[in-house]
Order: C-alpha cells, then sequence, then structure tokens
C-alpha cells in the first residue's frame, strides 16, 4: 500500500502515527454512534426532547415569540436557531418546526403557526418564507422558571453562548407528546397520552411511589392519539407500561349510515395515527379495483374543515359488518403503534416501564422547585440585606445626611457609612443610591413593608428546603394547575378485543321513533321521518295495523341504548334498540315474541331507554290501583331469558309506569277519572326488586291511574285524553300532600274530552307525538296548547274520526335543543324528563 494510504493517528500538532484500520474504525464509528443517541435522535426522559427541539423553543422565548406576542416568518426562527445552537441544516430545523405545529402529529403542540404546516394526506408544508410562528401557550410550561437557574448550560458549537442542556419542563413532555426517532442500532417510539390522565397517574405515583401499575392503568388507561379514533384491545398496552415494549392496536373509527333506497354507507370519521389518508383511499380504489373487496359502489373523501368523512357507499343489500372487517384486515384502518419507550437517562439510553417514566419525570420535577427555590432564596436574602441598611440609614437619618454631605467623594461617604453605622459595602451602596423621595413617612413604611415580607418569605424557602413533603405538594399543586388550564377530554377510544366487529360499533348513535301495537308488533324508524304539524291536523300514518289492532306505546330512543320492558304483570325484560328492525313509517314491524321471552297473559306496558346503569339512580314504579315502589336502577342491570320480577303486584293489579329518580325528587300520579296527587319521593323507601311497594293514591271505585311524573323546575303538567283534547297547567297548582291521599282535581272529565290518557310533565319549546287507535300520528309543539287551569276541559289537540280514540302520546325535546331526552347518548334520561313512553291501562 502507498505511503500516503496509510491510515494515521494525529495525537498532536506535528506528530503523524500510524494505527490499525479495524481500531480507528471501531472508535470512529462509537463515537459517531453516541453522538447521533445522544445528540441527535432519542430524548431526555425529563423533558421529553431532542436537542433540536429544546434549541427551537430556547431560541423562540429569546426571540420574544411568545403567546400573545405577534407571529414571526419561520424562516426568522430557522436562521436564529442556525445561527446560535443547531448547525445541522435549514431542513432539520424547519421540519422540527413543522411537527411542533402540526395538531395531528402532536397531542399538545407546543408551536402555534399560521399557513399551510401540511395535513393527514401527506401533502408537503409551505415553504418557511410562507409559513409563521409562536411559542403556543402550553410551550411556556416547558420553559418555565428558566431564568431561575433551574438548569445547566454549555457553551453552543463555537463557544460564544450559552444554551440549557435542558428544560425546566413543568409538562410531562415525553408521555403526553411522545417521540420518535433512529438512533444507531437503537430506536424509540413512545405514544402520546392525555395531559388530564397522565397527571393524575403522576399524583398517584407521587402519593405512593410503590403503587401497582394495575392502579395506574386506572387513571392512565393508554396512549391518547392527536387523531382519535380506536385502540382494539388492552394487552399490548399493559405490555409496554410493564417491560417498556409492546405492539398497541389502532383501528379507524367507522360506523354505519343509511343512504337513499335503504342503501348502507361505511363513513370513516378518524385514522389511527399517522396514517396518511390520501394512500389510504387510493389502497382502498386499488382493493376494489382487484376486486379483493367486493360490494363497494363508490368511494370518496368528504373531508372537510368540520373534520374527518369518507364515504365508503355500499351495493343494495350489502351488509356493512364483513365489508368492515375486510377493511379492517387489508389496510390501514388497522394499524399496530410498536410502542418502544426509550429515553436519555443521564446521557444513557434505556428502555423504561411505565413507572420509572413517571419517576424520573417527578425527580426532574423536585430538582427544579429545589433549584428554583435556592434562587429565589438567594435573592430574597440579598434584598433582605440592602433593606435592613435602609432600616439603618432611616433610624439615624440625620447622622447619614451629614455623613454623606460632609464626605468629599462617593468613596468617602461608602467607608464612612461602612465604619460608622457597620454597613456592608452593598449596603452602603445602596443607601448613596437611594432616591430621597423614599424618605418620606409613606415610603419609610412601605420599606418596612417589604422588609416583613422578604423576611416571610426567606422563612418559607428555607422551610421548603428543609422539606421534601412541602417540595411534593408543590409539585402536587403545579401538576393539578396544569390539568385545570391544559386538560382536556380523551380522544382515542379504547375497545374491548373481539374476534370481529360488532354491529353496534359501526352503527351511528341515531334518535329512533319505537312503536308497539297493542297486539305487540314493533319497529323503529329515523326521528325525520315524521313531520311537525299544527295543531289540531289529522296526522300522517305512523304505523300501519290490522283492522282490530291498534298502536298502545310510542317513545323516542338511539340505536345504542338498552331498553328495559317493564310488563303489566311485574316482570322486566331486556333488549337493545338496533336489534329492532328498521322499517319505514308506514310498515307493520315484526312481533315483539320474537325478541322478548312473554308469557302468555303478559302485555308491554311501559319502556325505559337508558344508556348505562347508574349506582344513584333508581326507578319508581305506579300500578293501576295507585301502588308506588322505588328500587334502585343496578337491580335491573342483568335480566335474564324471560325476564326478571320488577315488583309483586296485588292479586287484578297491573304495572303501567316506570320512571327514573334521584332518590329526592317530587312525584306526580294522575288518573283516567282527572284526580292527581303530588308528593315526595322520600316517602316512598328504597325496597327490593321483589318487595311490593306501598300506597302512593287512594282510587275512587272504577278510577285507575294512567300516569306517574317525576317533578321538573321550569315544566308544566300536561293532560291528554282520549277525545284529542289536552291542557298545559302549571304545577304550583297541584299543592304538595302526603302519599296515599285521593290527590285533587286534574282534568274536568266530560262526554266532550273524554277520560284521561295520559299526563306528562313538558317545557317550553318542548313537542308531542299523539298517536291514536286508528294509527294516525300528529306531531305538535307544546307552546300551541293552551296553558289553563286544573279544573277545566282543555283544548282540542288532535282531530279524531268519530270511532277513534287517542292511544299513546310522548314528549319530545325541541329541534334546537339538539336530541330526544329520551335519546341522550352518554346518560339515562333526567328524572323528570317526559321522554318516557306514556303508560296508559
Amino acid at each position: 500500500m502507498p505511503e500516503e494510504q496509510q491510515p494515521i493517528s494525529l495525537n498532536r500538532v506535528g506528530e503523524v502515527r500510524p494505527t490499525d484500520i479495524h481500531e480507528e474504525m471501531r472508535r470512529s464509528y462509537l463515537d459517531y454512534a453516541m453522538s447521533v443517541i445522544i445528540g441527535r435522535a432519542l430524548p431526555d426522559v425529563r423533558d421529553g426532547l431532542k436537542p433540536v427541539h429544546r434549541r427551537v423553543l430556547y431560541a423562540m422565548q429569546e426571540l420574544g415569540l411568545t403567546a400573545g406576542r405577534p407571529h414571526k416568518k419561520a424562516a426568522r426562527v430557522v436562521g436564529e436557531v442556525l445561527g446560535k445552537y443547531h448547525p445541522h441544516g435549514d431542513t432539520a430545523v424547519y421540519d422540527t418546526i413543522v411537527r411542533l405545529v402540526q395538531d395531528f402529529s402532536m397531542r399538545y403542540p407546543l408551536i402555534d403557526g399560521q399557513g399551510n404546516f401540511g395535513s393527514v394526506d401527506g401533502d408537503a408544508p409551505a415553504a418557511m418564507r410562507y409559513t409563521e410562528v409562536r411559542l403556543a401557550k402550553i410551550a411556556q410550561e416547558m420553559l418555565r422558571d428558566i431564568d431561575k437557574e433551574t438548569v445547566n448550560l454549555a457553551p453552543n458549537f463555537d463557544d460564544t453562548l450559552q444554551e440549557p442542556t435542558l428544560l425546566p419542563a413543568a409538562l410531562p413532555n415525553l408521555l403526553v407528546n411522545g417521540s420518535s426517532g433512529i438512533a444507531v442500532g437503537m430506536a424509540t417510539n413512545i405514544p402520546p397520552h392525555n395531559l388530564g390522565e397522565t397527571v393524575d397517574a403522576l399524583l398517584l405515583q407521587l402519593e405512593d411511589p410503590n403503587v401497582t401499575l394495575d392502579r395506574l392503568m386506572t387513571v392512565l388507561p393508554g396512549p391518547d392519539f392527536p387523531t382519535g379514533a380506536y385502540i382494539y384491545g388492552r394487552s399490548g398496552i399493559r405490555d409496554a407500561y410493564l417491560t417498556g415494549r409492546g405492539l398497541v392496536r389502532m383501528r379507524a373509527k367507522a360506523f354505519v349510515e343509511k343512504g337513499r333506497g335503504g342503501r348502507e354507507s361505511i363513513i370513516v370519521s378518524a385514522l389511527p395515527y399517522q396514517v396518511n389518508k390520501a394512500k389510504l383511499i387510493e389502497r382502498i380504489a386499488e382493493l376494489i379495483r382487484d376486486r379483493k373487496i367486493e360490494g363497494i359502489s363508490d368511494l370518496r373523501d368528504e373531508s372537510d374543515r368540520e373534520g374527518m368523512r369518507i364515504v365508503i357507499e355500499l351495493k343494495k343489500d350489502q351488509l356493512a359488518s364483513p365489508i368492515l372487517n375486510q377493511l379492517y384486515k387489508h389496510t390501514a384502518m388497522q394499524s399496530t403503534f410498536g410502542v418502544i419507550m426509550l429515553a436519555l437517562v443521564d446521557n444513557q439510553p434505556k428502555v423504561l416501564a411505565l413507572k420509572e417514566t413517571l419517576q424520573h419525570f417527578i425527580d426532574h420535577r423536585k430538582t427544579i422547585v429545589i433549584r428554583r427555590t435556592r434562587f429565589d432564596l438567594k435573592k430574597a436574602e440579598e434584598r433582605a440585606h440592602i433593606l435592613e441598611g435602609y432600616r439603618i440609614a432611616l433610624d439615624h437619618l440625620d447622622a447619614v445626611i451629614a455623613l454623606i454631605r460632609r464626605s468629599r467623594s462617593v468613596d468617602d461617604a461608602r467607608a464612612g457609612l461602612m465604619d460608622q453605622f457597620g454597613m456592608s459595602r452593598i449596603q452602603a451602596q445602596a443607601i448613596l443610591d437611594l432616591r430621597l423621595q423614599r424618605l418620606t413617612q409613606l415610603e419609610r413604611q412601605k420599606i418596612q413593608d417589604e422588609y416583613s415580607e422578604t423576611i416571610a418569605a426567606i422563612e418559607r424557602y428555607r422551610a421548603i428546603l428543609a422539606s421534601e413533603a412541602l417540595v411534593c405538594q408543590i409539585i402536587k399543586d403545579e401538576l393539578a394547575a396544569l390539568r385545570e388550564t391544559y386538560g382536556d377530554l380523551r380522544r382515542t377510544q379504547i375497545l374491548e378485543e373481539t374476534a370481529e366487529i360488532e354491529l353496534e360499533d359501526m352503527l351511528a348513535d341515531e334518535e329512533m321513533v319505537i312503536p308497539i301495537t297493542h297486539s305487540g308488533y314493533i319497529k323503529r324508524s329515523n326521528l325525520n321521518v315524521y313531520r311537525s304539524q299544527r295543531r289540531g291536523g289529522k296526522g300522517m300514518t305512523g304505523m300501519a295495523t290490522k283492522e282490530e289492532d291498534y298502536v298502545e306505546h310510542l317513545f323516542v330512543a338511539t340505536t345504542h341504548s338498552y331498553l328495559l320492558f317493564f310488563t303489566n304483570q311485574g316482570k322486566v325484560h331486556w333488549l337493545k334498540v338496533h336489534e329492532l328492525p328498521q322499517l319505514g313509517h308506514a310498515a307493520k314491524g315484526k312481533p315483539l315474541i320474537n325478541f322478548l321471552q312473554l308469557g302468555a297473559e303478559e302485555t308491554l306496558t311501559t319502556v325505559i331507554p337508558i344508556r348505562q346503569f347508574e349506582v344513584d339512580r333508581y326507578l319508581l314504579m305506579a300500578t293501576k290501583r295507585g301502588i308506588v315502589k322505588k328500587t334502585e336502577l343496578n337491580a335491573y342491570d342483568n335480566p335474564r331469558a324471560g325476564g326478571i320480577i320488577a315488583l309483586t303486584l296485588d292479586e287484578g293489579d297491573e304495572l303501567i309506569a316506570v320512571r327514573m329518580t334521584k332518590g329526592d325528587d317530587e312525584i306526580l300520579l294522575g288518573t283516567k277519572g282527572g284526580m292527581a296527587i303530588r308528593f315526595k319521593e322520600d316517602e316512598v323507601r328504597p325496597v327490593g326488586r321483589g318487595a311490593r311497594g306501598v300506597k302512593g293514591i287512594s282510587l275512587e271505585a272504577n278510577d285507575e291511574v294512567v300516569g306517574a311524573e317525576v317533578v321538573s323546575q321550569g315544566a308544566a303538567v300536561l293532560t291528554v285524553t282520549e277525545r284529542g283534547y289536552g291542557k298545559r297547567t302549571d304545577p304550583e297548582e297541584y299543592r304538595l300532600q302526603s302519599r296515599g291521599g285521593k290527590g285533587i282535581i286534574n282534568i274536568r272529565i266530560t262526554d266532550r274530552n273524554g277520560p284521561g290518557v295520559g299526563m306528562m310533565l313538558v317545557r317550553p319549546g318542548d313537542q308531542i307525538i299523539m298517536i291514536s287507535q286508528e294509527g294516525r300520528i300528529t306531531r305538535l309543539r307544546v307552546d300551541e296548547i293552551s296553558l289553563i287551569g286544573r279544573a277545566t276541559q282543555g283544548v282540542r289537540l288532535q282531530g279524531l274520526t268519530p270511532s277513534d280514540r287517542v292511544a299513546a302520546v310522548t314528549r319530545l325535546v325541541s329541534d334546537e335543543d339538539g336530541e330526544e331526552e329520551a335519546a341522550a347518548p352518554e346518560s339515562p334520561p333526567e328524572p323528570g324528563g317526559g321522554a318516557d313512553p306514556l303508560d296508559e291501562a
């Protein structure tokens, strides 16, 4: 080998030594690897940042680009970072800024940007000369107290400036925003989490350093991706939190929507984290073209500023469930996030479990609080020292003034103050710098007050430094304030793992009208089918019935609601709304016995739609003979095939009404004969499922209860009779009585208006649906119904033929309010709401 090609080693200037090429390559590569690991690719466990992120945030702070200040060109920030701290190319710096802006990449973006910063379709951001940036408000939590010697500073690349080696980071950034990076021989991939949940986990760890992983996962159940969607299964999350490595399966958020002609469409409203929407649509189109997925008639992207909406329209009679399963199998609609919780701990890469990650952040915050307190103590002691000099001077004011006046120079005056009054050089200089206005009585008192406050602050700082418990309490308070200021709701829902997609997961949570006939036919129809009409209208056909049949029940619920079917024999059955057949408004429906195992003499009287069985709610039941009973709601959370006992009935009695209550409401019962009674619910003590109950109202011969409601403020009592008459009455006209009395007149019953059919509470803006025995439906606003006294006959609400009678009536919330109260998507109907079905004998 020629001499000039032999490997050499330069040990010092002027000395050249031959060396083995293998040794030189090994040493150089290890130096390069450590440079990449520590200086470029991996985040620090304490602030969750890589050097380039840290330098960008610090440079923007130094430029004054904080929240509330005007945006500046991104190119200006890039130049500042390159010139002062990070000489690695403008592309690397600008790419970092872009990612810190993107709300689909960062769970809590640290930079607030104006302009085009890319999209989930993979579009490139605009050039840095077109975009503008400033720090987001939450980024200031990363830099808070950096001017109080809380972190170490190191020379920059050319040794002309100082830069922080770490940020104080009050925000647990490593977990809430995650991190990803490829180093040499290792990689990190930490998912983002919800801030509120992360703070709760930190607080648990602070309370008990030995807290179990299972306990932590009750408040931090898993990652929370900025794009929402679903996490499918929990085993991968637990593995990641336990060992630092795990596979988290993600699924797109999709639901089924009915279109024209009954065709179904799969609507994708959220994608897994880091999935490119444009490439996904291309992949689906490719599968359709290659006939690997059949049954799709159209594919389009209807996403806009309101949110993501990918429409996958299916062919007629094609079921959505198998198509969606194929999409999950063959496309990025189901993706895997490989968790590798690798971060730098004392400048060494380490794979961390969840508890270790939380503890490192807590230790970091302890260090920051202690260093900040030491800085504040030092400043307070320096100020107290000067204030003590002020006090000495004020106590000997004439002598101090005389000394200064006879001094030849500032140095003489300073020396005289130090010798005559025992002041330090700093105190003497402060006296010489004192403005004459500070010698007034008011200013003298301010100096005394400031001295007292400073001494109290010094004592507080010393107490903090002497007590780890106080340090921990400060950390808790700051974390709680962080959660209060920046916390938000979880975006990513965690689903339990199942073999296939459940139909309910795909169904839109839509409002449905559910009519049930006297002979037991049931169906569900979309609420939009029924148009609002004026008072007294003939209505539209709501359900086809046989000549001898008529609609007996009508109520509103959502497709995801549970239905509790209470029968006249005091039993309760359980069903979900989406399990019912969805048919047109004029269709007859399907026999209820196809869905419920009802006895030969068992008929339906009441249906309660709910979303979950809450522990602090009750069901209050009323029977035809005036008996009432109260039982906790969760006693009915698991009905068996054939139903379970809801209450024990006397011979000849029937269950006619069930209402949800809070335990301290007021109850109103109305009867067929036009009587009503109002009493406190606490007069009815809670009893078990099989109990009988107590007397609610004393009835005259041939009278019976037709309605039971929970009184609520701002509502009026609506009473409807068989001949289509009704009225609204102020509930204040129904005085509070003791349970078991005969009550007072609710409506005057005559041959003209007929016996009472129902009684309910309504509010201004509400709407009601009335349905007759011949299947005619009228929907009208309660504002059109007269508000009159109790002992009146009412006004006509529905035009009926001579042989027709009102069969059922139910209340709807006005369109402006959004959704019907009976169909509330997150909770059962509020006590006092009239969204439950009308119950009549």
